[in-house]
């Protein structure tokens, strides 16, 4: 018998490591995608697996680590796709490639051919050196993913290659929410549906951009809770849902936690309520509209006008669904349920717009989706918006989608 080959033993020793590797950073994935990073639990994991919560510390000494290595996962996947649709000769190719990237990679997750990667929404709510370094990696996916329209250009071209970089991203970061209630086989046309609003947008041959802000008034009956409800939510999109723990909401506002007991019986109450403040927001802003008249175009123009400012002012922000992992299920349900009405509330003035005419003849349906993921994460784009007149940047996002990722016509309104 011939002696054994140690490098052969080597080598599939460390494939069978990579691969045990592998299936907990899916398994990690998973829990963070369900409950959050700060609520994923190494006993979870390692039940996932089939381990036993000692076998998962042999790859990952700490639920840190773990929860690090799942979003750099994701980083560099996202770097790998956005190589590939650079590769393409023009923004309009580089973008559709990119989209039927992740269709690709969705339709495989769906089939049972690929895992899911982990969901970015709690990366901020890592600490030191890793959260450093976690945020430098999501800097370069979005300074490549604004790579897709080129990098020449003016001060104003940047600015707008940076809105229309995060409304993609955001737009296939949001695909996972609603592509669900399609068949599989169904997939390429939904892409193609989509593609279609990033090309040409949905204002019809001609519209311009001219909104009129709507004057929403949104007090709450119990003095001093609408303040806490806006700290709240603002940490909540910053941190994620266990990040922002009842002593950061606390102190955001310099008040003690006997305050937040005052105003809220416990943290899952307090995200309902913030999330039910929003939803009334956007659902007031809609009745807004309508009340208002005018064409759909008119209504819908005005309804982005005024959810943008209020994200970019000190009115906002709304709060981005990502906190509904930490949710219990029920009321997780019951908080979707309202998104999908507003989100149908567009689609049905979308398609009024379309027999009207002034709305491009476009899938109301997925438009309303597209609609929904922009305006869901415009809060992270307040930075961006400073360093410009508020009407401009309200004009640059909402542009999109308004006119399509590749019409400048914005830039000389």
């Amino acid at each position: 018998m011939n002696a054994p080959n140690k490098a052969g033993a080597a080598e599939g020793g460390t494939k069978r490591f990579l691969a045990k590797r592998d299936a907990i950073l899916a398994a990690a994935a998973d829990a963070i995608n369900e409950q959050s990073a700060k609520g994923m639990t190494f006993a979870d994991v390692a039940r996932r697996v089939g381990l036993n919560t000692t076998s998962v510390t042999y790859y990952f000494k700490r639920k840190e680590d773990l929860a690090a290595a799942a979003f750099e996962q994701t980083l560099e996947k996202l770097k790998e796709m956005l190589g590939e649709a650079l590769r393409e000769p023009t923004p309009e190719r580089r973008v559709a490639r990119y989209l039927a990237i992740n269709f690709e990679r969705l339709a495989a997750i769906a089939r049972g051919e690929a895992k899911a990667l982990a969901i970015l929404s709690d990366l901020r709510a890592m600490d030191g050196d890793m959260k450093r370094d976690l945020l430098a990696g999501w800097r370069e996916v979005f300074r490549l993913t604004r790579s897709l329209w080129g990098s020449e250009g003016s001060r104003a071209e940047t600015d707008l290659r940076g809105a229309r970089a995060h409304v993609l991203l955001e737009n296939t970061f949001w695909l996972t929410v609603w592509l669900t209630r399609y068949e599989i086989d169904e997939y390429p046309r939904v892409e193609a549906r989509l593609m279609e609003v990033f090309t040409h947008g949905f204002a019809a041959p001609g519209a311009r951009w001219q909104p009129h802000l709507l004057d929403l008034v949104h007090d709450d009956a119990e003095p001093g809770r609408e303040a806490f409800l806006l700290a709240a939510t603002r940490l909540i999109n910053e941190l994620g849902y266990r990040g922002a723990s009842v002593q950061k909401i606390a102190s955001e506002l310099n008040v003690t936690k006997g305050s937040f007991y005052h105003h809220l019986d416990a943290k899952d109450e307090l995200v309902i309520a913030c999330y039910k403040r929003s939803f009334d927001i956007i659902a007031d802003t809609q009745r807004l509209a309508e009340e208002r008249g005018g064409s759909y175009w008119d209504r819908l123009e005005n309804i982005m006008a005024t959810l943008l400012d209020v994200q970019f002012s000190e009115r906002g922000p709304l709060l981005r669904t990502t906190a509904l992992s930490g949710l219990p299920p029920r009321e997780r349900e019951v908080m979707i349920d309202r998104s999908n009405r507003i989100a149908r509330r567009y689609a049905g003035m979308l398609a009024d717009g379309i027999a009207e005419g002034s709305i491009r003849a476009i899938d109301p349906l997925v438009a309303s989706q597209a609609m929904m993921a922009m305006q869901n994460a415009a809060f992270d784009m307040r930075k961006w918006a400073s360093t410009m007149p508020r009407d401009r940047a309200v004009a640059f996002y909402a542009s999109t989608l308004a006119y399509g990722l590749f019409d400048d016509r914005v830039l000389s309104d």
